[in-house]
């Protein structure tokens, strides 16, 4: 482990960001970190905030005031990590949802109250989506044997098996409660004991069963109580929530039973299930004042032996003999400083046995390690079934030995700094922590483990996370963290050879997906930076060709089985002339037909076409020249033939309003410009085209594609919107200090110094880079930019006609890249 960055607050001479007590911090799968303080004035008044932070700006921190009247215990994202719940010690809880699709505008619509009762466990209800990754299968061919569909069984379903929302919350006083978020926005919520004799719950946790029902753990706080557990089910009666439980087998940990131990560790400080949807595995935690103990338990079925006298009367044959459920220590670790922070992985690989047998395999996987803070400043990630040691890491005292007792060491006089939350990303290869001065530091947790691994075995770890990223829709920004400017090029190929083994639907599906991931490995070498231009210009052009082609619509309504679009794609691939206005006859020209404002309002797109295949066609005499943006086009069938039939309906509707064509300053007046680029662009395709055998241009093609400066202005493209993450700056063993809310100077490095050669300098007027719209040199609109790739669009649409709607509705939630939007500041250059 190492670390990456470090973030901490300014010194403000009227107010002070402490660490709130307790403090919670939540990990989402779109790599937004949620966590807690409590800002102090000089009246020593305190004011409850969330703070959430995209981890490639984390500088770039938005703190709610949550209004909160009590500190904030638990915070909890949704499954979409798009959503966030918040508790406090007085009950309340809220729902915080992001407001215009922004990853830094939060507003809370909605909640519950359990008025007076902390709340102590805190989870969304089970949505019924389990994936488990096959790590045995990493080399398979096919994803649906890496990552297979577990069968799950949603907490609470609609009509015809519509999974239902909601949260559910443990109190301190023992009570469950449940809120439902019905279609209507209406919340339904019931409370009801876990227990007939109900006690203090100090700690709790929650967990899902495959058959829809929910597991709650509870502890009192004191290693001499049991540790019990409850089957919770909920359902709809009547339109009001109801609420069933029943008792468990509880246990007591073993370091209690130990006539030694009984009362050196007095305290249960920790109580977590391994994960939120493995109900049989639970990590538990004793501690004193300067020690603990850490023990992991699994829940068995084993068989009630019965006696002789009874056998004799009944014999109990095969699968008749009854079964008894009962917990049983799995490991146990040694006595360790005091542990401070507890995080879990929420990685589902599929362990094909929960023995010890896995965890002593020598492949060091970072999903089966757990995450532990002790008091002493260290991070030991330990294996989650056998609490082995992994790695740690040391944030400011000297390295041990990992085999000295802890009861040994040295004390050091003073609190140290050490970690009092910590959450591991989605992926485990990341570790955030927030310490006791309210400091956040991100780790990066290398996939060896700290063990030497062959590069090969390296690459293919990362390539399966990739994978598993582009089946969930997780982001992927934890994994970029740990790829080397050497790797890049084999990661590229290595991805895409293993995305063209899928089947042709699932191809489609992840089209765009892997596009997006190809474009921000490749930002991390300068040797492929160019290629970044490409990715994106690729995502362009199979948006706009989707949005174009769904604005066709059949003449007559009782259509066949294919779409204008799909005859257009069929017909222009089937004829290869070169004539624009041949293939035009080959098509029903009515089906075009669209509306005048609406050719108008799509001016700015078909001119990014025009002058796309313009500048494709300029640069091929320089093909053979150093890799420039565009070159990837020049040898790709599918983008140049999505070129081609655009170029089509294009002229079409140029048509029914020249106005809406794209206009090209030409040196001839009386050329035909859509008809030779059309003729040029198609010479290309049929080199290149899947239909039939590759070739490379004739040297005719060279000559005509040489002249087109002397006949129409090349324009200059807006390859690369302003990118200000850190992710492609960040360097091996050389952290980065930053503060919130203060942007930073980041380094330079080969890669950034040829990615700023591509973008506009800070002083050039701003294009909306999706609506392609000059904005000017200091924008008057309020616009948002891309978490990722900093593609720049302006927050209000400016248009309001049916096909800029649908334009929008393609990226109005995430960019075309994927990532997350955040607001922009006015003048932000």
């Amino acid at each position: 482990m190492d670390l990456a960055y470090v973030c901490e607050w300014e010194k403000w001479p009227k107010s002070t960001h402490c660490p709130s007590v307790p403090l919670a911090c939540a990990w989402s799968c779109r790599n937004l970190i949620a966590f807690t303080t409590d800002l102090r004035n000089d009246d020593q008044d305190l004011t409850r905030l969330i703070h959430i932070l995209d981890t490639e700006h984390p500088w770039d921190v938005h703190s709610v005031s949550s209004e909160h009247s009590e500190a904030i215990t638990c915070l909890e994202w949704d499954q979409s990590g798009s959503r966030l719940l918040s508790a406090d010690a007085n009950g309340q809880i809220k729902c915080w949802s992001m407001a215009d699709h922004l990853a830094n505008s939060w507003e809370s619509s909605m909640g519950s109250l359990v008025e007076g009762d902390p709340i102590v466990a805190l989870s969304w209800l089970h949505n019924g989506v389990k994936l488990a990754l096959h790590v045995e299968k990493s080399g398979a061919s096919s994803f649906g044997e890496k990552f297979s569909r577990v069968k799950f069984s949603p907490s609470l379903t609609l009509f015809g098996g519509k999974p239902m929302e909601g949260w559910i919350a443990v109190t301190v006083s023992g009570l469950v409660t449940v809120s439902l978020l019905k279609p209507s926005g209406q919340v339904l919520t019931s409370t009801e004991s876990l227990c007939r004799l109900r006690g203090r719950v100090a700690l709790a946790d929650i967990a899902f069963t495959g058959g829809g029902n929910i597991v709650v753990a509870t502890a009192d706080g004191s290693s001499a109580s049991p540790v019990q557990f409850y089957k919770v089910c909920v359902s709809v009666v009547s339109e009001k929530c109801r609420i069933d439980t029943e008792i468990l087998p509880s246990l007591f940990m073993r370091c209690t039973t130990d006539l030694n131990r009984k009362d050196k560790l007095p305290a249960i400080t920790h109580l977590k299930f391994l994960a939120r949807d493995m109900s049989e595995q639970v990590l538990l935690c004793a501690s004193s004042q300067t020690s603990s103990i850490v023990e992991c338990w699994s829940l068995r079925k084993e068989g009630l032996p019965v006696n002789n006298i009874f056998q004799q009367i009944s014999p109990v044959v095969g699968d008749k003999q009854p079964m008894i459920l009962k917990w049983r220590i799995l490991s146990a670790t040694n006595d360790l400083d005091r542990v401070s922070a507890v995080a879990l992985p929420k990685l589902p690989i599929s362990l094909t046995n929960t023995d010890l047998k896995v965890a002593s395999d020598t492949q060091f996987y970072p999903g089966l390690g757990l995450a532990l803070a002790f008091h002493d400043g260290s991070v030991h990630i330990v294996h989650r079934l056998s609490l082995q040691t992994m790695a740690i890491f040391y944030s400011s005292t000297a390295p041990r030995s990992m085999d000295e007792p802890a009861i040994k060491r040295p004390r050091t006089t003073g609190p140290t700094v050490h970690f009092k939350a910590m959450q591991l990303s989605w992926t485990s290869l990341a570790l955030v922590g927030i310490d006791n001065h309210g400091k956040l530091s991100m780790l990066r947790i290398s996939p060896s483990m700290g063990h030497t691994l062959d590069v090969n075995l390296a690459l293919r770890h990362l390539l399966f996370l990739l994978e598993y990223c582009m089946v969930t829709g997780y982001d992927w920004w934890d994994i970029l963290l740990h790829v080397q400017p050497t790797m890049v090029q084999s990661l590229v190929e290595r991805l895409h050879e293993e995305y063209t083994r899928q089947k042709a639907a699932l191809q489609q599906v992840l089209s765009t997906r892997i596009l997006a991931m190809k474009a921000s490995l490749c930002k991390l070498s300068p040797c492929t930076v160019t290629l970044v231009c490409d990715y994106h210009a690729k995502l362009f052009l199979i948006a706009i060709s989707s949005t174009l082609k769904s604005l066709l619509r059949p003449h007559i309504l009782n259509t066949p089985d294919k779409s204008p679009g799909d005859r257009l794609t069929e017909i222009c691939t089937k004829i290869t002339d070169v004539d624009i206005d041949k293939v035009m006859i080959n098509l029903k020209t009515e089906e075009f037909v669209l509306d005048m404002n609406t050719l108008q309002a799509l001016q700015q797109l078909l001119q990014w076409v025009g002058d796309f295949v313009l500048y494709l066609l300029a640069s091929l005499p320089n093909q053979g020249a150093p890799l420039r943006p565009g070159h990837s086009f020049l040898r790709d069938g599918t983008s140049l033939g999505m070129l081609r039939e655009l170029m089509v309906v294009i002229r079409i509707w140029g048509l029914l309003k020249p106005s809406c064509l794209p206009v090209y300053t030409a040196t001839s007046d009386t050329q035909d410009s859509m008809s030779l680029l059309f003729r040029l662009l198609t010479k290309l395709w049929i080199c290149c085209r899947d239909e039939g055998p590759t070739s490379e241009p004739d040297e005719t093609l060279v000559d005509e594609c040489c002249l087109l400066p002397s006949q129409l202005l090349i324009p200059s493209l807006d390859w690369l919107p302003v990118s200000d993450g850190l992710v492609s700056r960040l360097q091996p063993k050389q952290p980065l200090r930053l503060h919130f809310g203060k942007a930073p100077v980041l380094p330079s490095s080969a890669t950034t110094l040829q990615l700023d050669g591509l973008i506009r300098a800070s002083g050039q007027p701003k294009i909306d880079h999706l609506r392609r719209l000059h904005l000017g040199a200091h924008p008057t609109e309020e616009c948002k930019a891309c978490t990722r790739c900093g593609c720049v669009t302006m927050l209000k649409s400016p248009n309001k006609t049916t096909a800029v709607k649908q334009w929008e509705q393609r990226w109005i939630k995430n960019c075309l890249c994927g990532g997350l939007w955040r607001r922009m500041p006015l003048n932000c250059p």
